[in-house]
């Protein structure tokens, strides 16, 4: 096994244990942390397609990881446009 296939699975690990981290902000009590969280964990799922493209070379990950990555902003920013009440 190479050094950058090893660094390629721990990264694959790192991103699990920072999904899970943002899915426990994601449940804390205010409507805040949970937008934080909810943008944290969609840039750990883009993040994490984009290697499992580049590592198994199944392209349709980095068209999934393109979306997530244009979409969660647009729906934060509309979802806090409606907290707000504009």
């Amino acid at each position: 096994m190479s050094i950058l296939m090893f660094s390629e699975y721990a990264l694959m690990v790192a991103l699990a244990v920072f999904a899970i981290a943002t899915i426990r902000i994601t449940t804390r009590k205010t409507i805040a942390m949970a937008l934080v969280g909810a943008g944290g964990l969609s840039i750990a799922v883009a993040t994490l397609l984009i290697l499992v493209n580049n590592i198994y070379g199944l392209s349709f990950c980095r068209d999934i990881a393109t979306a997530l990555v244009l979409l969660g902003p647009v729906g934060t920013i509309a979802f806090a446009r409606v907290l707000r009440g504009d």
